[in-house]
């Protein structure tokens, strides 16, 4: 019987080596760079009462009533805000657009919201839309892509893909060409905004005219050093993720796989492992307390690398995505004030800094 699971351990040790050729991209890792701001402000106490919250309205459960939980809490994050757009529900494809009073509706905003592509939905971001909508002048659809693990992994990615065709040459008032197409999204919807760039290329089909990533997992096999390093100073993804560090990476590929359907190594999961050349102008962003820190510095360093214009701009201590906390936490209006400031840039045919990490 022992010689059985020896040959097992062979050919699963053999089908590891092959399927998970993981190369090492230590060499993009940003050792020293200046942030954003100072120290965080007062009102990211409450921000980090939020979060605890977050955690505390699953405690106790398990399974799916732990996931349901957790998506009926953020749909509640923008409740009581007082949101200036009208929130338009669309069922093919699904969604809803956000129009700030005035905007200019042939310029759109693709959205793609995250939660570990388990959770969020256009709802529970209508704080960033609503803000979108206004400081891009664009109708800005949030697509309802399907969510894991009621779905798969790729029904979600097609939905994003149908979205961007759709409204190239829609808008919220019918049948109409795009004048200026953005997308962006956070998290695991800066995962998706990102892949969604290298598929339109590969497809040859008009490309955005920017892209915003907040916080944007970039890799799946989970190799860069903040995915380990900063569990603790991240109150949101730590508790949450944290222990996959006692896991061997290999079982976590594997495992990745299995859930996904997908390979971590794929460009459509991992962004960062794609080709990153003749992609439009991006801005991301990323807190120096976050798990996913170093997936914002090897994308931004990678297409840097490779001649694409991204800008990377990282704040001081903040929690992830705290975009999601305007107008209450003033380092989310200073977000969004750089978020207008790149898309004037591009518009007004600026050149944009390729890897900007300059003080505020």
């Amino acid at each position: 019987m022992l010689w059985f699971f020896l040959v097992l351990l062979v050919i699963l040790v053999a089908a590891t080596y092959f399927l998970f050729r993981v190369e090492d991209l230590s060499h993009l890792d940003i050792q020293h760079q200046p942030f954003r701001g100072g120290p965080p402000s007062e009102e990211h106490r409450y921000v980090i009462g939020r979060i605890r919250e977050l955690g505390q309205s699953s405690r106790g459960l398990r399974g799916k009533a732990r996931l349901y939980a957790l998506r009926q809490h953020m749909d509640t994050l923008s409740d009581g805000l007082s949101l200036e757009s009208e929130f338009r529900p669309v069922t093919h494809p699904r969604g809803e657009w956000v129009i700030a009073p005035g905007v200019d509706t042939r310029r759109r905003v693709l959205y793609i919201h995250g939660g570990a592509w388990a959770a969020g939905s256009p709802k529970s971001h209508r704080a960033i839309t609503d803000r979108f909508s206004r400081i891009a002048n664009a109708a800005v659809f949030a697509v309802d892509y399907r969510l894991m693990p009621e779905h798969r992994y790729m029904d979600g990615v097609r939905d994003c893909r149908k979205a961007y065709r759709w409204i190239l040459e829609h808008g919220p008032d019918g049948e109409e060409p795009a004048s200026c197409l953005i997308i962006a999204g956070d998290s695991a919807g800066g995962s998706h905004t990102l892949g969604l760039l290298g598929w339109i290329k590969h497809k040859g089909l008009r490309q955005a005219d920017a892209a915003i990533a907040i916080c944007p997992s970039t890799d799946l096999t989970l190799t860069a050093p903040s995915n380990r390093a900063n569990i603790q100073t991240d109150p949101l993804l730590g508790p949450a993720f944290g222990g996959l560090s006692k896991v061997p990476l290999p079982v976590i590929w594997w495992v990745t796989l299995a859930a996904f359907r997908v390979s971590p190594l794929s460009p459509i999961a991992s962004p960062l492992r794609g080709d990153l050349h003749d992609l439009p102008p991006i801005l991301i962003h990323a807190s120096d307390s976050e798990m996913l820190l170093d997936n914002a510095r090897r994308y931004a360093a990678k297409a840097q690398s490779e001649g694409s214009p991204v800008t990377l701009h990282t704040w001081s201590g903040m929690v992830h995505v705290w975009h999601i906390f305007v107008p209450n936490l003033p380092e989310a209006e200073e977000a969004f004030e750089d978020i207008q400031a790149f898309l004037q840039e591009v518009e007004s045919g600026q050149p944009v800094q390729e890897v900007h990490l300059a003080q505020s």
